[in-house]
């Protein structure tokens, strides 16, 4: 029967019947095993290091005199009778709880309950953060022996292969998982938490390792630089990542989520496994996600809506991240994602990063700030998107090359060099760029020219042109990095990837530090400030006709980097005849 289902397996994907040949050996699996039950043993035993014995107090959780304790001691409050709270005091603490006053059936459904809500702790940081481990050192030990390149010049399909990965790389974790899930439903059983629940904590926890495994792969993948530190560094800024959402989930304060900081809290599974078991993290105030909203939308108002959406979320970024996984596992030398990807990439973030940042706060007496703090979030996480893309879209000198001598010796219209621009993969970025900035622009301008914000009591310090302005200089400033970025990519130097990224982090960051060490402040230099790299920052002290200066000044600047750059990639596209002719 074993051997019927291991050829089964192998049948339906041979990269799974050789990644669980080589982990599911005896000595292994009996180690996983036995890991489990003393994992389970030590959680089972901890939780009775509160058992009531002979000498528990009668003021403790579970003894039922002290509820007459502390009615007795409120009446002696109310009295201010010192001698009789002093008398109360002394009584309670040398006398201990009757056994027959303590309350077992409540501690136990609260025994059972910490060691159900302490195994789904362990299951999301084993999976998570093992799993993660195990898959990054996987690629990197397949790459140093040179058996990756093996696999890609096999038959079967990036997703069988990846399926395999994803399946086999993990198995013991797997293992060691399934022998404590019997405990964890045991244990939710007796603490009376529905079953329905359970099994959408199981969702997410599976949903959960999809997405983190996926990118796990994908950071493998691309991040050959690191050499044999992978693991540690894909593991580590995972473990990181639950252990900061963790920290946030377990504060009280639900404002925390009038943001579009929720969807990246989302992609951690704390806040919804909260919303399920209120007891998860000791919130006293209730989950967070009860007064979470998209697009005005009420997500938390029941459970199938919030463990829905979590899912649905994990569900899609992981299915874009294996079209990743597709492109980069068949050609390493390949972008992670195309011009067309990006665009839905960039589409997708902005309907997230907005559903989560238009709630209901209108009636709220801090509505200016959340207004301020969501204009805030929104600036940078756009413009780390658009600064990823720019590196993972721009051509490096061959492939421009490549493009431009092919559209050198074809006779092309003007519309079909447009159309490869936005298109093809090895022409230069500028316009795809250009056309992810538009995507991202979208709902700004709408909201600002509609939206009754402006309108209201809080918002004082708002200008809409002063906004609008500074949305055209944050896109004209963008364009500015892109073109800098691919004309140091057609250099001839070796590392041009570096030299972008260090002359892109130079101009972006030394002219503010250097205006702060010379202490030239935005409030009272806001023109200077307005032609640095961080212009938006001195708009509410900046006039609209000198903001309007700026950028002008910014668009000539644009300009005449387009045109160097236009310059180059025709130069490029020339013969080798007639370069060789022209003398150069």
């Amino acid at each position: 029967m074993m051997l019927n289902l291991i050829d089964k397996i192998g049948d339906w994907n041979p990269q799974l019947l050789r990644e669980l040949k080589g982990r599911l050996k005896f000595f292994n699996v009996a180690i996983a095993v036995a890991t489990s039950l003393l994992l389970q043993l030590v959680v089972f035993l901890y939780q009775f290091r509160d058992f009531p014995d002979d000498k528990y107090s009668l003021t403790a959780t579970y003894c039922r005199l002290r509820q007459v304790y502390e009615r007795q001691q409120n009446q002696a409050y109310q009295q201010s009778d010192k001698y009789q709270i002093a008398d109360l005091n002394d009584f309670f603490s040398k006398n201990f709880c009757p056994v027959n006053e303590i309350d077992w059936q409540m501690w136990w459904r609260d025994h059972w309950e910490y060691i159900f809500l302490t195994l789904s702790v362990i299951f999301v940081f084993t999976l998570l953060v093992a799993g993660t481990y195990l898959l990054i050192n996987d690629l990197a030990k397949e790459e140093s022996r040179g058996t990756l390149n093996f696999i890609r010049l096999s038959p079967q399909s990036e997703t069988s292969i990846l399926t395999g990965k994803l399946l086999g790389v993990p198995s013991l974790i797997y293992l060691l998982i399934l022998v404590a899930v019997p405990l964890h439903l045991l244990a939710g059983h007796s603490a009376q938490i529905a079953f329905s629940y359970i099994l959408s904590y199981y969702a997410i926890l599976a949903a959960s390792c999809i997405f983190f495994y996926s990118a796990a792969l994908l950071f493998g993948l691309v991040s050959r630089l690191f050499s044999g530190f992978q693991p540690w560094l894909g593991s580590g800024a995972v473990l990181l990542f639950l252990f900061t959402v963790m920290g946030f989930a377990s504060s009280s304060s639900s404002e925390i989520l009038n943001n579009s900081t929720a969807w990246i809290r989302l992609f951690a599974p704390w806040d919804t496994i909260n919303y399920l078991f209120p007891n998860f993290l000791r919130i006293y105030n209730g989950s967070q996600l009860h007064s979470l909203e998209f697009l005005y939308l009420p997500l938390g108002k029941n459970v199938v809506s919030v463990v829905g959406f979590h899912v649905l979320n994990l569900g899609l970024c992981s299915y874009g991240i294996l079209q990743a996984l597709k492109r980069s596992f068949r050609n390493p030398q390949a972008s992670i994602i195309s011009k067309r990807q990006s665009y839905l990439l960039v589409a997708f973030c902005q309907v997230m990063l907005w559903g989560f940042s238009l709630q209901s706060w209108r009636n709220n007496s801090r509505f200016n700030e959340y207004v301020g703090q969501n204009l805030i979030f929104l600036t940078v996480y756009n413009l780390v998107l658009l600064l990823s893309l720019i590196a993972v879209l721009s051509p490096h000198r061959q492939d421009v090359q490549d493009w431009a001598r092919y559209l050198h010796q074809k006779v092309s219209s003007r519309k079909s060099v447009w159309r490869d621009l936005i298109w093809a993969e090895k022409s230069p970025a500028l316009v795809a760029i250009a056309i992810n900035l538009t995507i991202v622009a979208m709902p700004w301008l709408p909201w600002i020219s509609l939206t009754s914000v402006f309108d209201t009591e809080y918002s004082d310090n708002f200008d809409r042109l002063k906004v609008l302005l500074a949305v055209a200089l944050s896109i004209s400033l963008i364009l500015i990095y892109a073109t800098i970025a691919q004309l140091i990519l057609l250099l001839k130097t070796p590392k041009r990837s570096f030299w972008a990224i260090g002359t892109i982090s130079a101009v972006t960051f030394i002219p503010p530090i250097t205006l702060e060490f010379l202490d030239i402040s935005l409030w009272k230099h806001p023109t200077i400030w307005l032609f640095s790299t961080f212009p938006w920052a001195a708009i509410q002290y900046s006039g609209a006709t000198t903001i309007f200066m700026a950028l002008l000044a910014q668009l000539s600047v644009l300009a005449l980097l387009n045109f160097q750059l236009i310059k180059q990639v025709r130069l490029a596209g020339e013969s080798a005849t007639k370069a060789l002719l022209a003398g150069r």
